[in-house]
């Protein structure tokens, strides 16, 4: 209204200081005043933005909340006394968990009531005051739960739109993998934009080695499969992204358990292709696995269930098996097993010899320095028996493989033949009389 100092002649009815002096003033109001001008305003942001307003009551309101640790509301708090709060000097060690919590959350369920660029300004206040990051956290579950229950699909939508965008600002440590999922359940459901689904599904691959296999058996919603193998493959390779050359063994080997029962879980499913099988199998490095048996196992199952596949494709899914990880049991069972293609078994058989070997070697060595006991007797008699029926399989598969390369040979000779006969019959045809010159 530019009633300022020239306009009024006199500063006790200038508008614009009164005005001033009223914002100056917001530090003193109580909790529900603050509560109250936010709500007012948050229909019309950038009418208080500009004023300054908003600014001073989201400044007012963080600084109160920063004393979350030291004081707790009145018994009311939508109707505190003038000072919104009350010091607590009560420190006994005695003081139960629960009032702690009861301290440091109190405010959810007042400020739950605020739109999300509200929640948005309010957030990005806290984490630039430093802020408990496991606080807002929590607080931000609380709001997108406590609006869930009342609000519209594109209302949902909103809400978690921003509270994704403002779990991405705080400390990943701070957060836990079981609310992540809990988040992404209605994500799934929803069509938030592709940045936020990139973010949400960030945050779950960095700590994917907390998650369970519950977690991870998520319907695939609107396609012929039955899980989201995509969506799992994304969060292992957001978990090697984030992670990088960082990434310790021991979450490394907690990663590829999970996913190893994750894929025994999925084989069953008659429409999971073999490029997504063989994806799985395939996107954790090799050193992040102690055995391959689990693999192995789900191989055998997905094999027996898509009997239609091609040498090709079988040879594909299990072209990253390392044999040198397989047990001696899973060997013997892959020797055996007409599922797998044939050069499968072969290997399994030659890196079982392999190991022998090195057994017998290391047992030969050890003689020179150690008596072997009556126990360790058994023992090589035990590993010889067992060598001698691995020669006797690999002998059976040598048969196998002779009498696949008769097969070859005569089929070969059946070709010659064909391929002679149409020579000839080429030949004794009439050849084109020539045209005169």
């Amino acid at each position: 209204m530019e009633m300022n100092i020239s306009v009024s002649g006199t500063g006790t009815c200038n508008l614009l200081q009164k005005t001033k002096d009223s914002i100056d003033e917001l530090s003193f109001w109580a909790w529900s005043d603050l509560l109250v001008a936010l709500k007012h305003y948050q229909d019309s942001p950038r009418t208080a933005t500009s004023s300054g307003i908003l600014e001073k009551c989201l400044d007012s309101l963080v600084g109160r909340l920063a004393m979350a640790s030291e004081v707790t509301p009145c018994a009311s708090t939508s109707s505190p006394d003038s000072s919104g709060l009350r010091i607590s000097f009560n420190t006994r060690s005695t003081q139960s968990s629960n009032k702690g919590l009861f301290r440091a959350t109190w405010w959810f369920e007042d400020l739950s009531a605020l739109s999300p660029n509200l929640i948005e300004m309010l957030v990005k206040s806290m984490v630039s005051r430093g802020y408990n990051h496991v606080i807002v956290n929590g607080f931000l579950f609380y709001y997108q739960k406590s609006k869930f229950y009342t609000a519209s699909s594109d209302e949902k939508r909103e809400v978690l739109e921003i509270v994704i965008d403002m779990l991405y600002t705080l400390d990943p440590s701070s957060i836990s993998c079981k609310s992540l999922f809990g988040v992404l359940r209605p994500v799934l459901r929803s069509n938030i934009s592709k940045s936020c689904r990139n973010k949400l599904e960030s945050m779950i691959g960095s700590q994917l080695d907390q998650a369970t296999i519950d977690n991870l058996l998520i319907p695939s919603y609107g396609r012929s499969y039955l899980y989201d193998v995509n969506l799992v493959l994304r969060f292992l390779k957001a978990f090697l992204r984030e992670g990088g050359s960082e990434l310790s063994p021991i979450r490394m080997k907690k990663v590829a358990s999970l996913i190893d029962l994750y894929i025994t879980e999925v084989a069953p499913d008659r429409c999971l292709k073999s490029s997504k099988f063989s994806a799985l199998v395939m996107v954790l490095p090799d050193s992040a696995r102690d055995s391959w048996d689990e693999l192995y196992h789900a191989m055998d199952i997905y094999l027996e269930v898509h009997t239609g596949l091609s040498e090709e494709e079988k040879m594909k899914i299990c072209g990253g098996l390392n044999y040198k990880k397989l047990s001696s049991e899973a060997c013997m069972h892959l020797s055996q097993n007409t599922k797998f293609p044939s050069t499968s078994a072969v290997q399994a058989l030659i890196s079982q010899q392999w190991k022998l070997k090195n057994l017998l070697e290391g047992m030969h060595n050890a003689k020179h320095y150690t008596d072997f006991t009556a126990k360790e007797d058994r023992g090589r008699e035990q590993v010889l028996v067992y060598n001698e029926k691995l020669r006797a399989q690999l002998q059976g598969m040598q048969w196998r493989v002779m009498e696949l390369e008769k097969v070859c040979k005569k089929m070969q000779n059946q070709m010659a033949k064909i391929m002679k006969a149409k020579v000839l019959t080429h030949s004794d045809a009439r050849p084109l009389p020539r045209l005169c010159s």
